[in-house]
């Protein structure tokens, strides 16, 4: 007796968004950069369609903060950033403390550099749902994009995971996590290797299919001597600063 044929479909289950967290933890532990300092070109384009482009000079420290100053260091405007705080900075003094920190932390240095369960926790606010994840491809490239199934989903909060690096290259999230503004879509562009680490080099970030802001990075250095000082607002304008002060010379 004959039997029909059947035509039997093998599917590979995918990893969840916690396990994809584990994945990039454990490529990098120990390797990826305690901190890292650049200059970043920043056009702001604004309602009417007017640009603008400042430098901000910006240092990040392992696990999670990141200072940003705005134009001249010496004038002491920027903000200092959090995985769950932020602090806006004018003239040296802190005028005004946010309880909603900055999500690029996380995916930029975080999951490299601390325990898996830290990052879960500070991921929690921006509503990423771990349980949903699909293959997609960014420039020819195979991605996970863990907080949607749907390829039509341009809405809920996601991350986009290039596969091979593990780095993220994609996310869609609101900026603030209790905002009821539509949310932005990040793309991390321009990977180049600093060191056994990535850094994406071009950032472009969208709102209601405009760019509204982006971001160049230049003059890039990582695991350079910081001051402790830098990170702390009480300190804003009176730690050495990494732009106005010379890196230790590196052995011959």
């Amino acid at each position: 007796m004959l039997l029909p044929c059947v035509a039997l479909a093998f599917t590979t289950a995918l990893p969840t968004g916690r396990a994809i967290l584990d994945q990039m933890h454990a490529r990098y532990a120990g390797k990826w950069f305690k901190t890292l300092t650049f200059e970043q070109a920043t056009t702001i384009t604004d309602a009417s369609g007017g640009q603008s482009v400042t430098t901000w000079y910006e240092a990040v420290r392992a696990p999670g903060r990141l200072r940003i100053d705005i134009a001249d260091p010496a004038a002491g405007n920027g903000m200092l950033y959090t995985a769950d705080s932020a602090y806006v900075v004018r003239k040296g003094s802190v005028i005004r403390a946010l309880n909603n920190g900055n999500p690029f932390l996380p995916f930029v240095v975080g999951v490299y550099t601390q325990p898996v369960e830290q990052t879960l926790a500070e991921l929690a606010p921006w509503h990423f749902d771990l349980s949903r994840v699909r293959l997609d491809e960014v420039d020819n490239h195979p991605v996970y994009v863990v907080g949607a199934t749907d390829a039509s989903d341009v809405t809920s909060p996601q991350f986009w995971v290039d596969t091979a690096r593990l780095v993220v290259v994609r996310m869609i999230v609101r900026l603030s996590p209790a905002a009821s503004t539509p949310p932005f879509d990040i793309r991390l562009e321009h990977y180049v290797p600093v060191g056994k680490s990535w850094l994406a080099t071009h950032i472009a970030m969208s709102t209601g299919g405009v760019v509204r802001q982006t971001e160049d990075y230049s003059n890039y250095e990582v695991d350079r001597a910081l001051a402790p000082d830098l990170f702390d607002v009480t300190h804003w304008s009176s730690a050495p600063h990494w732009h106005t002060t010379a890196p230790p010379r590196k052995p011959d």
